[in-house]
């Protein structure tokens, strides 16, 4: 079963940053949109930022201006950049890539979560 592999969680205080980074594993995959999604205790898992091949980005109203996700397609990567994180961003985020099937429908994968904690 294929994992992404996220890296760059950590705990920073308010007005840090930190920078997410997840690697599809293995041979060079066909990549679609790929994404950062996020959880906090009690909450919905929501979108935070997704980028598709071409480039396009979209984030969620709450990170504008702070967040930026870029991506690798020769190295079959996304990073998210996170500047003046504030406590409000403490969650789980995972990693998410849309990948081609050659056989049917495109697949999605994720990444184990990787915790940010952001201390006020």
């Amino acid at each position: 079963q294929l994992q992404l592999v996220e890296s760059g969680g950590g705990l920073v205080q308010a007005g840090g940053s930190l920078r997410l980074s997840c690697v599809v594993p293995g041979r060079r995959f066909s990549i679609n949109v790929m994404g950062w999604y996020r959880q906090a205790p009690g909450k919905q898992r929501e979108l935070v930022a997704a980028i598709t091949r071409g480039g396009s980005t979209n984030y969620v109203e709450s990170v504008k201006g702070r967040f930026t996700i870029s991506r690798d397609n020769a190295k079959n990567t996304v990073s998210l950049q996170m500047n003046s994180l504030k406590p409000e961003d403490t969650a789980v985020y995972y990693c998410n890539v849309n990948i081609v099937n050659p056989f049917g429908p495109s697949r999605d994968y994720w990444g184990q979560g990787t915790q940010v904690t952001v201390s006020s």
